[in-house]
């Protein structure tokens, strides 16, 4: 665990909605955190999707973290050494990673379609409910897992003829399959997620040209020296990808620690088309931070 005052961590929304209470309660983990450590929070606007966020997302969202009663250090509208903090400005960072990842054979070209997917016959579903992608356009040969520092890797494998020529390709990451992907996690413990089982070659760079969640995450998050990173429970899975991107990029990577998902009383999981539950419709009905905060138990200790 990183020192006291060494410590940097991050509140990570994206302006595609109004932010509700369970967005909020992650966000306040990742901030008591924090402070308990003497440490560094930043604000980073993710907003690389310009087919979902808007503008006035991003304002509302500003406003609504500051009535919460959040407060950051480095972030979009305050600056910092690792600016900049919008992710629609950080591209070239981007691409320089994909240059890199296919360099090193870790990532093949991909027409298929999010249908052709869904209707292939063996595409059954990852542990979080994203469709395992069946190896459609996958190379034949593995490539791309040398040893770190080997200056005479396996050439690249040749990609099967696309499905269609016509249609942008995407990237994808070449997973290792049936290796086992463990980390601990700072609120669940010990996790273990087997590569190609558990979830499959997963998109880095989208047909739409613009970096996918796994990819812009692990970059941002190294370049930012983020030390732990906390989000919630769903997005685990995702820590075993991100976790095989920062071994083939050779990054070190942040602790992790995942929050309990906030239902509402049917027990479905808060999203953004909750809006009676989001803090914008919260704030008007006269609630109060304090009160909405009252009950929620925080925890500041390493690994709990």
């Amino acid at each position: 665990m990183p020192l006291a005052g060494n410590y940097r961590g991050r509140l990570a929304p994206s302006p595609t909605g109004y932010l509700h209470l369970g967005h909020a309660r992650t966000f306040w983990t990742a901030q008591e955190r924090a402070r308990a450590r003497g440490g560094t929070l930043i604000l980073r606007n993710e907003n690389i999707d310009a087919t979902r966020f808007k503008l006035e997302f991003v304002e509302a969202m500003l406003e609504d973290l500051r009535w919460f009663g959040f407060t950051w250090s480095e972030g979009p509208d305050l600056g910092g050494p690792f600016a900049p903090y919008n992710q629609s400005e950080r591209m070239d960072w981007y691409r320089a990673v994909l240059a890199r990842l296919r360099a090193g054979n870790f990532i093949y070209p991909c027409t298929c379609s999010h249908k052709d997917i869904q209707t292939a016959a063996a595409a059954p579903h990852a542990g979080d409910d994203e469709v395992i992608y069946p190896g459609t356009c996958r190379p034949e040969k593995n490539g791309g897992w040398q040893v770190a520092g080997d200056r005479n890797p396996a050439p690249a494998a040749a990609s099967p003829a696309p499905r269609h020529p016509s249609r942008p390709a995407a990237w994808r990451f070449r997973v290792p399959d049936g290796e086992p992907i463990v980390f601990t996690d700072g609120n669940f413990g010990a996790q273990k997620f087997v590569a190609g089982k558990d979830f499959g070659d997963f998109v880095v760079w989208r047909g739409d040209d613009v970096p996918a969640y796994q990819l812009a995450c692990v970059v941002d998050d190294a370049a930012m020296k983020i030390t732990e990173v906390v989000r919630g429970a769903d997005l685990l899975a995702s820590t075993a990808r991100q976790l095989l991107l920062y071994r083939a990029l050779g990054l070190t990577p942040p602790a992790f620690y995942h929050c309990e998902l906030m239902c509402d009383e049917h027990g479905v999981r808060l999203a953004k088309r909750h809006d009676s539950l989001s803090l914008r419709q919260l704030c008007a009905q006269g609630c109060s931070p304090e009160e909405l905060r009252s009950g929620w138990q925080v925890s500041k200790k390493p690994g709990r």
